[in-house]
């Protein structure tokens, strides 16, 4: 399988083919204006917005957590309306940590949509090596995006408390330590971890601002998998965002499928019968 990683240099080389759909994705959690803001400031040339919360999220209930994912349907539309087809090349990127983009990668994988890549160190490495930017906005014509989900990629929460019993089966989060411990919460109502869950921050995945070879990538998440294989690993975080960047390392180490359990911990705390654990 071909890694999920683009680089700068091959990006910077396909810029204008057709086909070719670059996706800017940045955020922030605390302030979710500061993304688009920052599109409006500089992007890739020819690349357009798509909002965490607006275009790549369903509306919050109160019960499905802060980043509820979309029916298949609603999301085929939103890329359609994007311009974003089933023959499109896409490239999503984020201020370089792929904590956001791979919201994006992750939710076109799931729609049966593989030719998706990430940028990798985003839009700072393509800054630190003095590529172009443009500020205007741009636009594509809208399209159609037929969606054929892959529901086996994710689980319930029902069907992650289901294997807390299943030695077989491990939870990874991707949060930092201090938020999983439970020493601090600053975005959820409850501090804590699923019970029986495993961490280790998406943060690990990168250094000097890039993915870690591929190679010393597959060695860290064989330690997490002890002996399990790909399959029996569910990954997961605040809301189901940046567990995604742990979802491209290991694809790019050779580790490919993997789960997410989507609504995270943002859906698992709102239910004051599920188990909290601290620690």
């Amino acid at each position: 399988m071909a890694s999920p990683l683009i680089s700068t240099s091959e990006l910077a080389a396909q810029l204008g083919s057709a086909n070719l759909v670059v996706v800017d994705s940045r955020h922030d959690l605390m302030n979710p204006s500061v993304g688009r803001g920052a599109y409006t400031t500089g992007h890739i040339p020819g690349a357009i917005f798509m909002s965490i919360d607006d275009d790549l999220s369903a509306p919050k209930t109160g019960s499905n957590g802060r980043h509820p994912l979309p029916t298949p349907e609603v999301f085929a539309a939103t890329l359609g309306a994007n311009g974003i087809s089933n023959t499109s090349k896409v490239v999503v990127y984020d201020g370089g940590n792929a904590m956001y983009a791979g919201r994006l990668w992750w939710m076109l994988r799931w729609l049966g949509h593989d030719h998706v890549f990430v940028l990798d160190g985003g839009i700072a490495h393509w800054q630190k090596e003095a590529r172009p930017v443009e500020t205007k906005a741009n636009t594509l014509a809208a399209t159609t995006f037929s969606a054929k989900a892959n529901n086996a990629m994710r689980l319930t929460a029902a069907e992650t408390q289901a294997t807390l019993t299943d030695s077989s089966r491990r939870i990874l989060d991707a949060r930092a330590l201090e938020r999983y411990r439970g020493d601090v919460e600053p975005v959820d109502p409850v501090a804590g971890h699923i019970p029986g869950a495993f961490n280790r921050a998406f943060a690990l995945n990168l250094r000097d601002g890039v993915f870690k070879p591929a190679e010393e990538l597959r060695r860290e998440f064989e330690a997490v998998l002890a002996g399990r294989s790909p399959e029996q690993l569910i990954h997961q975080c605040g809301s189901g965002v940046s567990a995604c960047a742990n979802l491209i390392a290991m694809e790019h180490a050779g580790l490919p499928g993997s789960k997410l359990y989507a609504g995270s911990w943002s859906e698992w705390c709102a239910d004051p019968a599920r188990p909290v654990a601290r620690s």
